[in-house]
């Protein structure tokens, strides 16, 4: 008997540079004492989260395998034994957090809108109602995105999976390609797509896997975020953003054609193609209305949760086979999503049990505490809105910096629930700033409809505007509700 075993090639999952330098740098922090007034674990535990964030930033390898060095460096140290005992946090406790569950069920649950077709039926059937002129068209995406936002945690699935490849068939029929016929129609669609979904993104706890990632760390400082109590503070700049930011556009940077009598008729061919709705997709849309009755009013009648909620809806997939386990078991996106996240709430909640936000946020507020609170909240958002041109992950920008920024605005004398909302919108809204900030970025802008120039010129001028609607309208909105 001959038995042959084939050779696996075997080399390095990342290339050795990055590897070097990320070893270089977390070793300089570690060896760096600890500051005066610092414990050594909390130091420590910068080191290994710095380090961690670095390596994402220049990409060494996936997030979850980052993540798990850092997890394994971070016990092996005794700086968060497995089981932590006393004042230590356990490694493993960010997989017991609920808010980690939410996500990822949502993320299965959103499968299911892609699977049945029920996302891509949402979206034709406003297009064909709003269809007839450009901007009805920029409306028609906006509010199928709005509809989809609730049940599907990733702007890429969104953007990228639904609502990009209806953008490039619609800028098509109308013979707008990359290149001379570009403004057209296709660049100007592409760009809508962009900062449309960055806003849905901003209006529900649920429609981005970032903003649990910000509930938690919010809790952290004492500021406890429910499903309903995002929804509330964001309702009002939402929907007044998805109606100028497209007319913003419009006026920033027109598209040479304005009426598109033809779309509307298109996007009714293309829904009498699909058929009637199939019983799955009836299905899955009472189970999109009853997730959402339950975010926002289970919890306050019920008693039910939000991450008990989403179990029970994904129950009704999985009992009524649209889902089945298999499907479960092979989601790696929302596998991949819990396991760096879990580990990531873990470190973030070690840095602030050790005593290393206090320490920070006291220090930059001895700079600044000669000023009120609202300029140095003002700054604070700035800084934290316009630094996202250096990150090319929303994980990674909300994990570096969002608890630091919390913890100086509360510090300085800024309404605790205020300013973890406002800082957590400006997490979802500063996507739309690159084409490499997150979400349907990459794939829209490589369509090839636009330039870096352009996107970047546009987009800025966007955000001033997307800042006034939150700050200002938002901030007397939540004025009003109580929230500050």
């Amino acid at each position: 008997m001959n038995d042959r075993t084939q050779a696996i090639p075997v080399q390095l999952a990342f290339p050795l540079w990055k590897g070097g330098l990320t070893l270089l740098f977390g070793a300089i922090l570690w060896l760096i004492p600890a500051p005066d007034g610092l414990a050594d674990n909390a130091w420590h535990m910068f080191a290994i989260f710095a380090t961690t964030i670095f390596a994402i930033i220049i990409k060494v390898m996936p997030m979850g395998a980052v993540t798990m060095i850092a997890l394994i460096v971070s016990a092996l140290t005794g700086v968060t034994p497995l089981n932590g005992k006393g004042d230590q946090v356990a490694a493993l406790s960010g997989f017991a957090n609920g808010t980690i569950w939410l996500i990822g069920i949502a993320m299965f649950i959103s499968r299911a809108v892609i699977k049945t077709g029920l996302g891509k039926r949402v979206a034709l059937w406003f297009i064909s109602k709003f269809g007839s002129n450009m901007l009805g068209v920029a409306y028609g995406l906006a509010l199928s995105d709005l509809v989809l936002g609730p049940g599907i945690p990733s702007a890429s699935a969104r953007g990228g999976g639904i609502m990009y490849p209806i953008t490039q068939s619609i800028a098509t029929a109308y013979q707008s390609e990359p290149g001379p016929t570009a403004r057209r129609a296709g660049a100007f669609l592409m760009l809508c797509v962009s900062q449309i979904d960055a806003i849905v993104c901003t209006m529900f706890l649920t429609a981005m896997a970032g903003n649990p990632l910000v509930a938690e760390l919010a809790r952290s400082q004492g500021v406890d975020i429910s499903w309903t109590t995002w929804f509330v503070g964001a309702i009002v700049p939402g929907i007044a953003s998805l109606l100028l930011l497209p007319l913003a556009l419009y006026f920033f940077y027109p598209p040479e054609l304005k009426k598109t009598p033809a779309i509307p008729g298109l996007a009714r061919e293309q829904l009498q193609k699909m058929g009637p709705m199939s019983l799955a997709e009836k299905i899955l849309a009472f189970d999109f209305v009853l997730l959402i009755l339950l975010w926002t009013v289970g919890d306050m009648l019920f008693a039910i949760p939000a991450t008990l909620s989403a179990f029970i809806g994904l129950a009704i997939l999985l009992v009524s086979n649209i889902m089945s386990w298999k499907n479960i078991i092979e989601e790696h996106t929302a596998w991949d999503t819990m396991f760096w996240f879990a580990v990531l709430v873990m470190m973030a909640n070690a840095l602030n049990k050790y005593g290393m936000i206090n320490w920070i946020s006291g220090h930059i507020v001895s700079y600044v505490d000669h000023l009120d609170w609202l300029t140095v909240f003002a700054i604070l958002v700035l800084v934290y809105f316009y630094t996202r041109y250096f990150f090319a992950s929303a994980m990674a920008h909300i994990s570096a910096m969002y608890l630091a920024f919390l913890a100086v605005a509360i510090s300085v004398g800024a309404p605790p629930l205020f300013a973890a909302l406002v800082l957590g919108y400006t997490s979802n809204l500063s996507m739309g700033l690159t084409q490499y900030s997150g979400g349907p970025g990459p794939a829209l802008f490589g369509s090839g409809y636009n330039s870096t120039g352009q996107w970047w010129g546009v987009s800025f001028l966007v955000s001033i505007v997307s800042l006034l609607i939150w700050i200002v309208l938002g901030g007397a909105w939540m004025k009003l509700v109580g929230f500050w």
